[in-house]
């Protein structure tokens, strides 16, 4: 007997949002962790708001929604709120009933500047990590840094001289036309007037120059999580700069090893990593120049299984280019970028951790 295609509103509804959302959902493991994370780190975020006025949206469904937005590569929050206003998973993740309103996306821009104040991201990676510690998924002893580009929401024509005087206005105050041909353009005597923080910077030779940001990792090499991260205008020696900072927040358990790319094999870098108490397992730069390391390192079948292990954080870049939106950024200036960042690597986590639940399971 064929059904009746008519379709009459029902007033009320007897199914709950748990359960349409599978029991195996790879979401249901990611929401206990999230949830665990986000109870202890209740604190920090009533030292955020006053005690009195009117109630705000909970800091906690606003984390949750961008975790969506950056699990899911939804590009903006006007999408991620239309996504939000029907699709039941995302509503059961982020905690809103079926009849709770949707939020205006201008939220996130209004409490952007709060969260970044309190160090929401960073704050949110430390309880992942919390989290990781607890089932005994991090490595005390190896480590491997890297670095990658990220480009700034800024074009080349935005980049202009500092000392510039005053012109007639452009022909197109929207996209005015630039001419730079023969123009010798640097860091030191132009910048962005779109994303000041952002630098000229170019990946190799032969390569176009663009505005990039520069972000960079620490990951231990147990189970290839993140343990670290930050952002920082690019330059010829930020990345060895910053590693030797990002190696410095670890707790000391005794002596480390740090795995890094033959961008990192100078005699400053391995001499300040022994200083230390930091083994240098550095990829051997042998073209132009003597390495900064020898068989005294290399004969050992850890130097052999660092450098193998270490190309495991291009996945993590991969990842955070590809699934988290962070090829090209959409926000300006190194503090707004570093946050989304650090949150790009802790949602890394949260999904390497469920992975990890499962192969185990």
């Amino acid at each position: 007997m064929r059904g009746d295609d008519r379709q009459p509103d029902a007033v009320f509804s007897y199914v709950s949002m748990e359960s349409r959302i599978p029991q195996d959902h790879p979401l249901r493991v990611m929401r206990a962790l999230v949830d665990a994370c986000l109870r202890e780190m209740s604190p920090r975020f009533a030292l955020l708001y006053a005690r009195t006025g009117r109630p705000s949206i909970p800091p906690e469904k606003l984390l949750r929604a961008q975790l969506l937005q950056v699990l899911y590569t939804i590009r903006s929050e006007r999408l991620l709120m239309e996504q939000l206003d029907y699709n039941l998973l995302f509503r059961w993740f982020v905690g809103l009933t079926m009849d709770d309103a949707v939020w205006d996306p201008t939220v996130f821009t209004k409490n952007r500047e709060r969260l970044l104040a309190g160090d929401v991201a960073r704050g949110f990676l430390e309880q992942v990590l919390a989290e990781a510690r607890a089932q005994h998924l991090l490595s005390n002893e190896h480590f491997s840094v890297d670095g990658t580009l990220i480009e700034a929401w800024a074009s080349l024509k935005s980049f202009q001289r500092q000392d510039a005087p005053g012109g007639p206005p452009p022909d197109d105050p929207g996209n005015p036309t630039v001419d730079f041909h023969g123009e010798r353009r640097s860091n030191a005597t132009h910048a962005s007037t779109t994303d000041p923080d952002a630098r000229l910077y170019r990946k190799g030779n032969g390569q176009e120059a663009k505005l990039y940001h520069q972000g960079h990792v620490l990951m231990e090499n147990r189970h290839g999580l993140v343990v670290d991260g930050a952002v920082t205008p690019p330059a010829g020696t930020t990345e060895r700069e910053t590693a030797v900072e990002l190696i410095s927040r670890v707790p000391a358990h005794g002596r480390v090893t740090l795995g890094a790319d033959k961008g990192y094999d100078t005699r400053e870098f391995v001499d300040v990593l022994r200083e230390m108490a930091v083994t240098a397992h550095v990829t051997q730069h042998t073209t132009n120049r003597a390495s900064a390391i020898d068989d005294r390192t290399t004969r050992h079948r850890g130097y052999a299984l660092s450098q193998r292990i270490r190309m495991r954080i291009e996945e993590i870049f991969g990842w955070l280019k590809t699934i988290a939106s962070l090829r090209k950024t959409r926000h300006r200036g190194t503090a707004r970028v570093e946050w989304m960042f650090i949150f790009g690597l802790a949602a890394y986590n949260l999904v390497r951790m469920r992975n990890l639940a499962a192969q185990s399971g």
